[in-house]
């Protein structure tokens, strides 16, 4: 199994932007499609930006869109979350995923996901 950590997370004001790191172990994840999940104080964890294991291939929630960019680097084992132009509704403890398989209609749900990192705190002030 993949093991994943998070970082890059903290306190921003609105507007601002913040740069997500996930960096995985025990596995190269050049075989795994990777994905971001956010979940909000009291809410469900919910589907963010996923990016398919060449990198050839990004998906994101309508809430993000032209405002997150999801990249990787397999060689440094690691994949990205850009976030730009911050709303206070993006403040959520943001969590990286794995998995071998890619099913756009399936890879919206947390279940659908084998693999999870423990998550970075992301506050977004106004």
């Amino acid at each position: 199994q993949v093991q994943l950590v998070e970082s890059g997370g903290g306190l921003v004001q609105a507007g601002g932007s913040l740069r997500l790191s996930c960096a995985a172990s025990g596995r190269t994840i050049s075989r795994y499609n990777m994905g971001w999940f956010r979940q909000a104080t009291g809410k469900e964890r919910e589907f963010v930006a996923a990016i398919r294991w060449s990198g050839g291939n990004t998906y994101y929630a309508d809430s993000v869109k032209g405002r997150f960019t999801i990249s990787r680097d397999n060689a440094k084992n690691t994949v990205f979350l850009q976030m730009t132009s911050l709303k206070r509704e993006d403040t959520a403890v943001y969590y990286c995923a794995a998995d071998h398989s890619w099913n756009i209609l399936a890879l919206r749900s947390p279940n659908y996901w084998g693999q999870w990192g423990q998550g970075t705190q992301v506050t977004v002030s106004s």
